[in-house]
């Protein structure tokens, strides 16, 4: 028997049990709105996405052609429209879940107006996306379960009939895990642990953390980026795995992001005990300046190592640096630590999509922890059309190709969209996911920023059109003929807003008396 049914014996039973107060109860109406409701808290949302990330890891050990995919969020109604599209396309939400940007809360959701991704943003506006996301997906389970029930009531009995009951009983959620950024934990350990504990109690199975200063924090494709010595970095691990024990999220993940390949500048130097410990390894990566006690200056700030004492430069803005070219032997050293000491998977920021260099490090990575697996961003920040032609460019010189026909630093141009060259790219750039997760260890493929492009390139050629010459016609042939062509459940807004679902609880709650929206002047019968 199913869940529903079940349902609709207990609740029945509870009537009975009750006695005449609760007559006008309808038990299969209560298990509907039960059906509805299948996560009451997103504590049950974090344990139960929490299981499908960890099944889906072990499946991609066990075959790389099984990684997984994600879009970044910065609206609970933009999470909601994406699953409800994946699963009309493909009927499974399998393998794809949301990615909740900092980025985006910064330029988008902060009470201060557009930030800059530098953790200014309220530190609250993380764990509330995340319960906003959910709130939306539990209610695009919620009005396609209501549409089932409607079909249920009205359908012959047999096996029209049991069809929709299968599909009643073996619903898919549009609840899938999200992966959600903590920045660089805004604040010390505690601070981090008491943020993250808000996310997991919002629903978030997965915490992406950096290894960045936070106060000092730069978005991961912009300059400027101050990295902390491991042991501060361990610090803030160890406090969201916490945070996710304390409240019984047993399999929780953390997501440990390394930005040392762009980042050149440290403000502390490490505590180090004896030669060749983390903190040691941290320092050594220094650009240092052999002194004695007679050449040092007034400040000065000095290490010891092998017996000499070492000046290492410092800035005007008193941060010091690293030495050049060290940036991925830090990142296969971040990546290391953070897996020995609790995280489940890397992110390694990177400032082009290069299937090489991510495979490099990755290699390096797994000579030490063979399983290491990558969270990757396929970040609009890259200019993927040029990479992509320069990297071709690139390969058919270095196979003796004439290549005089391109300007390699134009590749961007129009004139060479149907190039070979240009073709030859984007099949790179189609295969990129499916390639870099077999040859680079990505288990997780996401875009940070897609619905904030995707937005502004619609809003743009909405307004061009319905303001310039064509009318209203820019807004009919642009937008509503194609939602009701492609078969866009928003074209009725009304429903999508809860209004089928309101007019449920009516008849639940006011039987022949309820006033209900959806009678024939109600214009969504025109879609």
């Amino acid at each position: 028997m199913s869940q529903y049914q079940d349902d609709i014996q207990a609740i029945a039973a509870l009537k009975d049990k009750e006695g005449s107060a609760w007559n006008a109860i309808n038990p299969e109406s209560a298990a509907r709105m039960r059906a509805q409701n299948r996560f009451k808290t997103g504590l049950d949302i974090a344990k139960y996405t929490a299981k499908i990330m960890r099944d889906d890891m072990a499946a991609y050990d066990a075959d790389s052609s099984k990684y997984t995919q994600s879009l970044g969020c910065w609206h609970g109604f933009i999470g909601q429209q994406k699953m409800i599209s994946i699963k009309k396309h493909f009927n499974s939400t399998d393998r794809r879940y949301l990615y909740l940007s900092g980025w985006m809360i910064a330029a988008l959701r902060s009470e201060f107006g557009p930030l800059p991704d530098q953790s200014m943003h309220e530190k609250t506006a993380v764990a509330d996306l995340i319960r906003e996301l959910y709130t939306f997906l539990r209610q695009a389970d919620a009005r396609e379960l209501g549409g089932l029930f409607r079909q249920l009531d009205t359908a012959a009995e047999g096996a029209a009939k049991q069809a929709i009951q299968d599909q009643i009983d073996n619903h898919i959620t549009h609840v899938v895990p999200i992966i959600a950024d903590i920045d660089a934990g805004f604040g010390n350990a505690e601070a981090t642990y008491l943020m993250a504990k808000q996310m997991i109690e919002a629903g978030a199975c997965c915490i992406q953390i950096e290894n960045q200063v936070s106060d000092e924090k730069q978005c991961g494709h912009q300059d400027g980026k101050v990295t902390v010595p491991h042991e501060d970095f361990l610090a803030k691990i160890r406090a969201v795995r916490y945070a996710f024990l304390e409240l019984g999220v047993d399999d929780g993940l953390i997501v440990a992001r390394t930005d040392s390949l762009g980042a050149g500048l440290t403000k502390q130097i490490a505590v180090t005990r004896e030669p060749g410990d983390l903190g040691d390894q941290y320092n050594s990566f220094l650009d240092v300046e052999e002194v004695s006690t007679e050449s040092m200056a007034n400040g000065d700030v000095v290490i010891k190592r092998d017996g000499k004492l070492l000046r290492p430069k410092r800035l005007a803005s008193n941060l010091f640096q690293f030495r050049a070219d060290t940036g991925a032997e830090r990142c296969v050293l971040d990546c290391i630590t953070s897996l020995q000491n609790g995280a489940d998977l890397l992110w390694i920021e990177t400032e082009k999509p290069h299937i090489a260099q991510i495979g490099g490090m990755v290699s390096e990575i797994r000579k030490v922890i063979p399983n290491a697996k990558l969270v990757y961003n396929n970040s609009p920040s890259f200019n993927w059309t040029l990479n992509f032609r320069q990297q071709i460019f690139d390969q058919m010189k270095s196979e003796g190709k004439d290549v005089s026909a391109y300007e390699r630093t134009q590749l961007m141009s129009v004139e060479y969209d149907d190039s070979e060259l240009a073709l030859a790219a984007d099949e790179k750039i189609r295969t990129f996911q499916a390639d870099s997760a077999r040859e680079a260890g990505i288990f997780h493929h996401l875009i940070t920023l897609p619905t904030y492009h995707t937005a502004a390139l619609s809003t743009d050629n909405l307004a061009k059109e319905y303001f310039g010459d064509q009318g209203m016609l820019g807004y009919v042939a642009g937008v509503q003929r194609k939602e009701i062509r492609q078969g866009i459940a928003c074209v009725k807004h009304q429903n999508m807003s809860g209004s089928d679902i309101g007019d449920d609880h009516k008849d639940y709650f006011s039987g022949d008396a309820a006033l209900k929206a959806s009678g024939a002047h109600n214009t969504m019968n025109q879609f």
